[in-house]
């Protein structure tokens, strides 16, 4: 077994199983993808750690892959079917798109920063993932055209209510992110249901926040 895969072992034996995820999907998912291949080359030693993984071009907006512990339990509380029809906000290099690939078919992605969203659709290309259509969109946009969607995921943290992104979601559908609305900041699964939105909160979770999704502040007299 080679460093990596031994890693990658480690990764879902002692960060993943611990946390409580016990979908044999996802942990399959999370041992077959290869996270360094989604890390640039200089940080690829720290792909397998348990952290927030900046993966953002020198000079440019700060972009990560999150905790893969956090990923792996929002996907669980998703309960992505081989049918439904993923959308993954600011997916960055395209890991979290990767292991939800080998979930369901049918992934697009969205990425605000074009030049991220190039590399991503490569390595994603490059690594068997041909089925995940990558988009640059802020985040905040989601992806208009593709709606509805059964299940979207935040590859990231929001300090806004997602409105537009709720509109995206079919009859049914769940969106998963970390909601830093309030603190701590929670893991939370909303479900879409007759025109309403229900929230469950998952897990206090930390999470660096997605460009575009940040609280912007009122203005006061």
């Amino acid at each position: 077994m080679s460093g990596f895969a031994t890693a990658r072992q480690k990764m879902v034996d002692g960060q993943v199983r611990p946390s409580d995820v016990t979908d044999i999907r996802i942990l399959d998912a999370m041992l077959a993808v290869p996270r360094e291949a989604f890390v640039p080359e200089s940080k690829q030693a720290l792909a397998y750690l348990d952290l927030d993984l900046d993966v953002s071009e020198e000079g440019g907006v700060k972009r990560y892959l999150i905790k893969p512990a956090v990923l792996a339990k929002m996907l669980q509380a998703a309960e992505i079917r081989g049918s439904d029809r993923v959308l993954v906000v600011g997916c960055a290099t395209g890991y979290a798109a990767a292991v939800i690939a080998r979930l369901t078919p049918h992934v697009t992605a969205t990425e605000s920063d074009s030049a991220l969203a190039t590399k991503a659709q490569g390595i994603l290309a490059r690594n068997g993932c041909g089925n995940v259509t990558v988009r640059t969109a802020a985040a905040a946009e989601g992806d208009p055209a593709g709606a509805p969607y059964d299940v979207i995921v935040l590859n990231g943290a929001t300090e806004m209510v997602p409105q537009q992104l709720y509109g995206q979601l079919r009859d049914g559908g769940r969106l998963v992110g970390v909601f830093a609305t309030s603190r701590p900041a929670r893991a939370t699964v909303v479900t879409a249901l007759h025109g309403d939105f229900g929230h469950r909160v998952l897990f206090d979770a930390a999470a660096p926040l997605l460009p575009g999704m940040e609280l912007v502040p009122a203005f006061v007299f």
